[in-house]
């Protein structure tokens, strides 16, 4: 069902991103929003999949693909491929 494809978590690797994060709740998706400067490890995943760079929002999938400063329709068209 459409539903549970939005049952998906993501990480979302950022600290201010209240637009993103309301459009994403607005659709249905859930995630675990992680602030990459308190939580250990994260911040070298960011620079790890952005070519070391600190670039946030930075969202990891269930599937261990990442995609940086996403549109919500890129989330959710990523979403339904899991």
């Amino acid at each position: 069902s459409p539903e549970s494809r939005y049952e998906h978590v993501l990480s979302t690797l950022a600290q201010r991103h209240h637009y993103q994060r309301s459009q994403l709740a607005d659709l249905g998706v859930t995630f675990e929003e992680i602030n990459i400067e308190e939580v250990e490890g994260t911040a070298e995943i960011v620079e790890k999949v952005n070519g070391g760079n600190r670039t946030v929002p930075t969202l990891v999938f269930s599937d261990g693909t990442a995609m940086t400063n996403p549109s919500a329709k890129e989330v959710v068209e990523k979403i339904a491929t899991l």
